[in-house]
């Protein structure tokens, strides 16, 4: 049987910084129940993080897996990588897909960092706050706040809110959010909503729970163990099922 708490919160509105903190402890909680803790490890250095992302831009993990590997096994180095021809880029990188729009801009991003820095590193963010290194990374070609999280978060351990789609979806179905205010914007409002503590387990938590339970269209409410506070199950899915 789902356990049911007292939380003290309303399903229709979570509209305090009091209620928000609560109920993001719960959602942690609760989820790292199903799911085990994440405890954060470093992945990849920010370099290679950061063309990981750009290579996973519009495609599926297991894809762009594929590419990264592909391009590192035909390169060895970052420098080559920047002076490759760009035809023959994009083909190594094609089981990505948009190989032809991720090929140069790969390579105008290696480019910047050779210019701003001498060499092919992003050694500089770790002397960097996170609002300065969060400025620099989208000041990049082609990266925006998605992305520069992920290398923040990723790859420096930082308590900076990387959002898709997932943690999106999820966030504004309880409630913690409006969806009316877009997944670009949603990373400011989380990164101010979530403890720091527990910005990289919400994260993988909202992420896993988006992937089996809150899916698109149509999440699996019976499933989950977040209904008593979430404000899509009171408001779609039980109306719904009275209808």
């Amino acid at each position: 049987m789902k356990r049911q708490l007292n939380t003290g919160l309303s399903p229709a509105a979570i509209d305090s910084e009091a209620e928000s903190n609560a109920a993001i402890e719960i959602i942690v909680s609760r989820l790292e129940e199903l799911y085990g803790v994440a405890n954060w490890q470093p992945h990849n250095g920010p370099v290679e993080e950061l063309i990981g992302c750009i290579l996973s831009q519009h495609t599926s993990d297991i894809n762009s897996g594929r590419a990264f590997r592909d391009l590192r096994a035909k390169y060895g180095e970052w420098e080559d990588v920047r002076t490759a021809d760009v035809e023959e880029l994009a083909l190594t990188i094609r089981r990505g897909g948009l190989a032809n729009s991720k090929s140069p801009r790969i390579q105008a991003v290696l480019n910047r960092l050779k210019d701003d820095f001498g060499s092919i590193s992003l050694d500089r963010l770790y002397t960097m706050t996170d609002t300065e290194g969060r400025e620099y990374l989208m000041s990049l070609p082609g990266v925006g706040p998605k992305t520069a999280a992920i290398v923040l978060c990723f790859a420096l351990g930082r308590n900076v809110m990387p959002v898709d789609t997932h943690i999106f979806r999820v966030s504004w179905r309880i409630g913690l959010i409006e969806k009316r205010i877009g997944e670009a914007k949603a990373h400011d409002v989380l990164q101010e909503l979530v403890p720091d503590d527990l910005t990289y387990r919400y994260h993988v938590a909202l992420i896993t729970h988006g992937r089996k339970v809150c899916k698109a269209p149509t999440p699996r409410c019976p499933e989950c163990p977040l209904t008593d506070i979430c404000r899509w199950y009171f408001h779609e899915y039980r109306s719904a099922q009275n209808s």
